[in-house]
């Protein structure tokens, strides 16, 4: 049957994740793409090593005669956690900051404030302006757009930027990795994060008022701007080392006292009951299947295994689905009908809306071009190292 749902051999990404493509053995495209990012990854170990060693470096000079030398956003959950933690191992001198946008577990906060105790580490708590967020996220939700956590998503990175600027650290560390998240999204189900445009535009539309107040927010000009002039480096810090998911957890737990989570990125109520809830129902997006297949490719976990998890509902337990349901609703003024309407509606894609991707896209494409150029071009060699 043309509606028959086909699995990869390798990993469990199906037919349900947008233009997945199958080769004669029955193995996606996106498994074989991260598995090549692996490969690639592990034949460059000695390199990346050394890449260690010398980023510490540059980061710890850079940082001379400052309270910080760099930055580490930190919601409480494991990639975040971890990047504090061996922050802190390789003798750096970080801020840990906090975005709170309402939406913490009790657990998020005490993992965080467990962390920063044992590690010794200053917390900067940067608290949304409630009421604003609120109708933000009441706007995406009239807007039937599927990437609803973009907004948290904008926010983090627009403040750890500006509190970079102020505090003049060059260096901000990121929880983003290869191992445990490095393989593609599949189209459509998520959104391009800097994307102001779209963010204002469904505000413009669906929103109380026009204008966005009260709102941390990061346009082209001040990602060029934080890029190119002030010279502050986003850097993905976990790539540099060896990171295993069950080992980190374990390390944490040992040490700092810090508790895991039931599934990826569950240290928000709002996240958990997004990815838990209105994504299978409303969109037909199951992330657990991206999830599971990178720990498989990456050799934390078998296929049989992720198999086994994926029997289980998103949500294990119907007691806390209702809790959190209800919790949601209740904080974001939503009676039970209007959510239900809400989830029968059909999506709308971001690009519906004014949506500035496609000048990121444009630039990302001169940035490959440049340094393509420049390595080709030894004359021109200097320039290249010295960003």
């Amino acid at each position: 049957m043309s509606d028959e749902i086909k699995i990869c051999t390798r990993c469990i990404m199906d037919t349900a994740a947008p233009k997945i493509k199958f080769d004669e053995t029955g193995r996606c495209n996106y498994c074989t793409e991260y598995i090549a990012l692996i490969n690639e990854a592990e034949r460059n170990q000695t390199q990346k090593e050394k890449g260690l060693i010398g980023l510490i470096d540059r980061i710890k000079k850079e940082g001379r005669n400052k309270e910080y030398d760099c930055i580490v956003g930190v919601s409480g959950g494991l990639d975040s956690s971890y990047v504090l933690y061996i922050s802190k191992k390789l003798g750096l001198r970080a801020l840990a900051v906090h975005m709170d946008n309402g939406w913490n577990s009790e657990l998020a906060v005490s993992n965080i404030e467990k962390l920063c105790r044992n590690l010794n580490v200053d917390l900067y708590t940067c608290v949304l302006d409630w009421e604003t967020f609120k109708n933000l996220q009441i706007a995406f939700f009239k807007a039937n757009v599927i990437d609803i956590e973009m907004l948290t998503d904008h926010a983090i990175a627009a403040t750890l930027y500006e509190i970079a600027l102020k505090r003049k650290i060059k260096y901000i560390l990121a929880g983003t990795n290869l191992a445990n998240e490095g393989m593609r999204m599949p189209p459509g189900w998520t959104h391009f994060k800097r994307d102001l445009w779209n963010i204002k535009g469904i505000y413009k539309k669906f929103g109380d008022s026009k204008r966005i107040k009260n709102f941390p927010t990061i346009g082209i000009t001040k990602t060029l701007k934080y890029m190119f002039v002030n010279r502050i480096k986003w850097i993905s810090i976990l790539n540099y080392v060896t990171y295993n998911k069950e080992e980190a957890i374990a390390m944490l737990n040992n040490e700092i006292g810090w508790r895991p989570y039931e599934k990826k990125h569950y240290e928000s109520v709002f996240t958990r009951f997004y990815q838990g809830y209105i994504l299978p129902t409303k969109f037909g997006v199951d992330k657990r299947k991206l999830h599971y297949s990178t720990l498989i490719c990456s050799g934390q976990i078998s296929r049989d295994e992720a198999m086994e998890l994926m029997k289980n509902p998103p949500y294990e337990n119907n007691q806390l689905l209702q809790e959190d349901k209800n919790f949601v609703l209740k904080k974001l003024g939503f009676t039970s009908g209007e959510f239900e309407n809400y989830l029968h509606a059909p999506p709308v894609s971001h690009t519906h809306y004014p949506s500035n991707k496609w000048i990121y896209g444009l630039l990302l494409k001169a940035q490959r071009f440049m340094r393509s150029f420049l390595r080709r071009n030894t004359n021109y060699t200097h320039i290249l190292s010295s960003r």
